[in-house]
């Protein structure tokens, strides 16, 4: 039997646009069981309570769980490789931080490409980082601080929570920037490195806010200068680190990723909810608590913040000579 052309034509169409409905459909549907989120650092860290937090939103608004899964080891290199190995199907996410873009620089052999092999789902947000002092450094602004550290090279111990941590490439960078030289000291974390600077056996740290907030809200440490571009609501005597030192920008961010194949329409569905999510206002305070503030990105932004931030930092962890651990 002969079809009409006009019938022929209307039929083609609407089997043309199966595969569009049926992956629609698919991603309308998405999750249909237990979503993992791989978070690349130890428990009860900024990593994990950012993904605890947002996994908790999205399987209220899903449906299912979103199951955090703490895979910590090799500057967070063991978790990421771990979803850069999973299935490319949705079900394994990666909470994404700004140590993702520093390790593309600063270990010589990775076995996987984090721009290349893991998809930018989502922005979540950004926390500064803040510049504080022990009292006893007669420095109560960046500019005295920088005039003190000329005038004593090589005297003041710059604490970190790491070889290759963000707070430790910041403090090259405002070493780099402002010229001064300064002697690094690694700890193992925010606490002993705080521990030893209100003790006055450290003289300066570039750390968060939500690890200094309480030691300086006590006096035990002064602020001089945060590390965004902003200033920030919970310090706001505080300047930017940029009002002198011009083009110094220092934080950390979170977000999500996935495995580099990852469906379009799966990685747009939770790129849309997360969306949904940081605009609550409950959500909003719960950061702002943190000193954090929400930075919802399409993925594409999210992508061009991550290679943004992995050249940036490149540059700090070749002047510095910094290396893991």
């Amino acid at each position: 039997m002969k079809l009409p052309r006009r019938n022929f034509l209307h039929l083609a169409a609407c089997a043309a646009a199966l595969p569009t409905a049926s992956r629609f459909a698919w991603a309308q549907a998405y999750p249909t069981r237990p979503v993992r989120v791989i978070v690349p650092a130890a428990p009860s860290g900024a990593f994990d309570i950012m993904a605890r937090l947002i996994g908790q939103w999205l399987s209220e608004r899903l449906g299912q769980s979103f199951v955090i899964e703490n895979r910590s080891g090799g500057g967070t290199n063991i978790g990421t490789e771990a979803v850069v190995r999973a299935p490319a199907d949705g079900y394994t996410l990666l909470l994404v931080g700004v140590p993702n873009a520093i390790n593309a620089t600063l270990y010589d052999k990775l076995n996987f490409n984090f721009i290349r092999d893991i998809a930018a789902v989502a922005g979540i947000d950004r926390e500064p980082l803040v510049m504080v002092v022990n009292p006893s450094v007669p420095a109560k602004t960046v500019p005295e601080f920088i005039a003190y550290a000329k005038a004593n090279p090589g005297k003041i111990s710059m604490a970190s929570v790491g070889n290759g941590s963000v707070s430790h490439v910041a403090g090259e960078l405002f070493k780099m920037m402002a010229g001064v030289d300064m002697v690094h000291v690694p700890y193992r974390g925010s606490g002993p490195a705080l521990t030893d600077l209100i003790g006055g056996r450290v003289q300066v740290i570039f750390t968060t806010t939500s690890a200094s907030m309480p030691f300086i809200k006590s006096g035990q440490v002064r602020a001089l200068g945060v590390g965004t571009a902003a200033r920030v609501e919970a310090l706001p005597d505080v300047p930017r680190v940029s009002d002198f030192v011009p083009g110094f920008e220092a934080s950390n961010f979170y977000g999500v990723g996935a495995p580099r194949a990852t469906p379009a329409d799966i990685i747009e569905r939770l790129n849309k909810e997360i969306g949904l999510i940081l605009a609550e206002p409950k959500m909003k305070a719960r950061l702002a608590e943190l000193g954090a503030t929400t930075m919802p990105l399409s993925p594409g932004d999210f992508h061009k913040l991550v290679a943004d931030e992995t050249e940036k930092w490149a540059k700090v962890v070749k002047f510095s000579g910094a290396r893991p651990d």
